[in-house]
């Protein structure tokens, strides 16, 4: 059966079908795409839009939680709170503590989006993942070799690029501390945590909250293209300003990874190989920060050069298609099952009501 001209997917519940015993036939909802899940959940536009207000409040006030948080646990361990407020906020020097607060205060994330798709949204928590629904682990282990050999890409572009190397002074290794070796577990142990994150507030909750307020209301495939350029589009942008001040070069090359991961989730149905691009750039970057000495500045970048552009784009877009290339080798599903979705709530695309399916 054709989905596209489908009167369920024109965005409300299908309009003649009684369900039996067992739910209605699964052929009368179409699959969905990840970034329109939130169409499956409760109806209302007010949810996405509380939702992504919701995430915007979080997004200060967690920070501010956690640190409450890492101050009672010093005071626990004997220390004062200005002490330990003073080591989490020391941002432009970090030790361990300040970078461990930093990328788990982030990793808080996975829970909240968590929780709004299962109380907001009716949703369980796994469609945030994929349309699987789950982490395909199988896939996300290839994306990060991908994801290895794409950064390859960059240590290449990085030693031919003459414009990296007249606007930046190199700084030179300086030594294996005990300081350095704790920034390092740090930074290995907590990163995977905070680009997941990240990713799941931008890649999964806000392009499925985007994509909740506009899915179905276009007619025929442009009307789809629209909606997923908008899901792509709107979390890219967001991405970039959560960041902070930044200089131009800093937010495009940012607003363009976005872009790029945001294109990933579309097209694969599912954050595994975004996270896995977020999961290795950020190891990277931390790693040769710290060996270098200058984790304080990788968190706060003064000026950069734009050569830093052109880098991450054809780094992204080698991975894009490697990634992109893969999925449709291992068959991976980028829609839904309905009857995957049937089975693991009590009611489908809005208010049609069906009964519980055994899972």
């Amino acid at each position: 059966m054709s989905t596209a001209h489908h009167p369920s997917y024109a965005g409300g519940p299908p309009a003649a079908s009684t369900p039996g015993p067992a739910g209605p036939p699964v052929d009368l909802y179409p699959p969905l795409p990840f970034h329109e899940l939130h169409r499956a959940g409760h109806l209302g536009a007010w949810r996405p839009l509380v939702g992504l207000l919701v995430c915007a409040v979080a997004f200060f006030g967690l920070s501010l939680v956690w640190m409450l948080v890492f101050v009672a646990g010093g005071l626990l361990l004997g220390q004062g709170a200005g002490e330990t407020f003073s080591a989490l906020t020391a941002f432009d020097d970090p030790g361990p503590l300040s970078l461990s607060y930093l990328l788990t205060s982030l990793a808080l994330f996975i829970p909240l989006t968590w929780a709004l798709t299962r109380w907001l949204h009716g949703l369980r928590p796994r469609w945030t993942t994929s349309v699987a629904p789950r982490m395909r682990w199988g896939y996300f282990a290839v994306c990060l070799g991908l994801a290895l050999v794409a950064l390859l890409v960059t240590v290449v572009m990085g030693a031919l690029l003459p414009g990296l190397a007249e606007t930046e002074q190199t700084p030179q290794f300086e030594g294996f501390s005990d300081a350095t070796r704790d920034l390092l577990l740090v930074a290995l142990l907590f990163t995977p945590l905070q680009a997941a994150g990240e990713e799941y507030l931008f890649r999964g909750y806000v392009t499925q909250a985007v994509g909740g307020l506009l899915g179905g209301r276009g007619t025929g495939p442009a009307g789809r293209r629209v909606t997923a350029a908008a899901c792509v589009v709107v979390p890219a942008l967001l991405f970039a300003l959560a960041h902070g001040a930044q200089d131009a070069p800093v937010f495009i090359d940012r607003f363009a990874f976005g872009l790029l991961a945001g294109l990933l989730v579309v097209l694969t149905g599912g954050l595994e190989a975004a996270i896995a691009m977020h999961v290795l750039n950020n190891l990277l970057a931390f790693g040769v920060a710290i060996s270098l000495g200058e984790l304080g500045s990788a968190l706060s970048p003064g000026e950069s050069s734009w050569w830093m552009v052109p880098v991450t784009v054809v780094r992204t877009l080698v991975y894009l298609g490697l990634a992109v290339g893969v999925a449709r080798l291992m068959g991976l599903r980028t829609v839904c099952d309905p009857a995957v979705l049937i089975a693991s709530r009590g009611r489908v695309y809005g208010s049609h009501p069906v009964p519980h399916a055994a899972a």
